[in-house]
C-alpha cells in the first residue's frame, strides 16, 4: 500500500511540473528579461515557467500575444492570438473533415525564431498545428 502511495504522489509531481507555472519576475534571468525588453520595449508581461523555458504573456498592439525564451535568452517562437476567421482556408476545412461537429474554440499565428509561420487551431481540448499554407502538422494536448 506504501509503495501505492509513493507512486501516485510521484506521478502527480510530475504530471504538475509538466504544465506552465506562474513565477515571479525576480526569478526570470536577466538574459531573457533583457531579450524580452530588446523585443517588445515599454511591454509590461507575466512570465511562466513551461519545459525549462520562459514564456512571456502580454498585449501589444492590441493584440494578445506570448513569446517563448531559453535560459539563455534566445527567443525560439513568438504566438499571436487571431481571429478564427483568420486562420487559412485549409485549417478550416481540415479542422470541418477531421472533427466533425466540433469548432475551433481560439487561433494563434506562430512565428519561430527562424521566420517560419505556423498556425494553431484549438479544437476540442486540443492544440492542432498547421503550417504556413494551412498543412496538418500534429496534434499536441491543450
Amino acid at each position: 500500500m506504501k509503495k501505492i502511495i509513493t507512486f501516485t504522489a510521484c506521478i502527480t509531481s510530475i504530471t504538475f511540473a509538466a504544465f506552465a507555472q506562474k513565477i515571479d519576475a525576480g526569478k526570470v534571468p536577466s538574459a531573457v528579461k533583457t531579450s524580452f525588453a530588446k523585443q517588445y520595449p515599454g511591454v509590461a508581461t507575466k512570465w511562466e515557467k513551461e519545459n525549462g523555458k520562459y514564456e512571456a504573456s502580454f498585449k501589444k498592439d492590441g493584440n494578445t500575444m506570448s513569446a517563448l525564451f531559453e535560459t539563455n535568452g534566445n527567443m525560439t517562437e513568438s504566438e499571436m492570438d487571431i481571429k478564427v476567421s483568420e486562420l487559412p482556408a485549409a485549417v478550416l476545412a481540415y479542422v470541418k473533415a477531421n472533427y466533425k461537429g466540433k469548432t475551433i474554440k481560439e487561433g494563434a499565428k506562430i512565428t519561430k525564431a527562424d521566420g517560419t509561420v505556423m498556425y494553431e487551431a484549438e479544437v476540442d481540448g486540443k492544440d492542432v498545428i498547421f503550417d504556413s499554407n494551412g498543412k496538418f502538422v500534429k496534434v499536441m494536448k491543450g
